[in-house]
This record gives structure tokens, sequence and C-alpha cells, in this order.
């Protein structure tokens, strides 16, 4: 099993900050500019070198200048079956209010590696569950935090055995 050697977000407020200073984990905010604008986040990154760079939650591009430095290691979970649903803006509700509107007889999770663009990279996983026509949005974000749950650890935990 791979160990987390340090936890990073873009809000300063997020729950994982704490978790990880609570076990002796790393534990770093940083905002927009110092992600886009400066070398800081790289730098940190590339002291760690990690085996895997993993995403949950994060809606900003990330910066080429990253993705260069550790090519293959960078990875997301979106909540939708891509390249459907995907792209700038498409994140959480707004994502299962499309698959609704759209009538979409199943949906699912994909996690991919990042790229320089907007849910583009490889997938590396998918899996799907039905959607039913009575389903509302919290009916679809229920049933696809399940499924984040169940593989994405599956899925890290494989790529980290495959380096």
């Amino acid at each position: 099993m791979g160990n987390v050697v340090a936890v990073f977000s873009n809000k300063r407020s997020a729950k994982v900050l704490k978790r990880a200073h609570d076990l002796n984990v790393k534990a770093l905010y940083f905002d927009k500019h110092a992600f886009v604008d400066t070398n800081e986040v790289l730098n940190v990154l590339k002291d760690i070198n990690p085996d895997l760079i993993v995403l949950a939650g994060f809606l900003w591009l990330f910066p080429n200048k990253i993705l260069r430095h550790f090519p293959n290691k960078v990875i997301n979970i979106h909540p939708a079956l891509l390249p459907k649903f995907g792209g700038k803006g498409m994140f959480g509700d707004r994502v299962h209010a499309a698959v609704i509107a759209e009538k979409e007889k199943e949906t699912g999770i994909t996690i991919h590696y990042v790229n320089e663009k907007y849910d583009e990279g490889e997938i590396i996983f998918q899996s799907t569950i039905p959607v039913e026509a009575h389903y509302k949005v919290t009916d679809v974000a229920s049933k696809i935090h399940q499924l984040e749950y169940q593989h994405f650890p599956e899925v890290i935990q494989k790529l980290l055995e495959s380096k």
C-alpha cells in the first residue's frame, strides 16, 4: 500500500489539511497565484518526488510546468463517463444535472491521467451505474459517490503497484 506523503489544497478551510496535520503528514495550502504564476508548488512537489499525484475535487487546470515534471503521475476522478459531460465548469451537481437533462440511461465515474486540457487525459478506468427515469440530482450524486469511494482507492493502489 502506498503512503500519503503530503496533502495539498487550494481551500484554506479544507478539512483534509487538518486531518493530514493530525496524522503528521505534510499539509500545504496554496492559492491560484502560487499554483499558476510561481514555481512554489512545483518546487515542493519536486522535493517530495511523489510516485503519484491524486486529484480529488480539484477544479483548476493543471499547469504544464508541473505535468512536464510528472508525466503519467497526475490522475483525476470525474463524476461522469468521459468524454461526455467533461470540460471546464463540469463538476459536481452540474454534471449530474446534465446527465439527467440529456436523459442518459447510464452514468458513472472516470479516472484519468491529467493533461493540459480539462478532462481530456487518457482514461485509466470507468465504472457505470444505470440512471432511472425518476432519479433526481441527489440520487445520481449519491450513487456516484459510492462508485468513487469503492473504485478510486483500488485504482490508485493498482497504479502504485505497477510503478
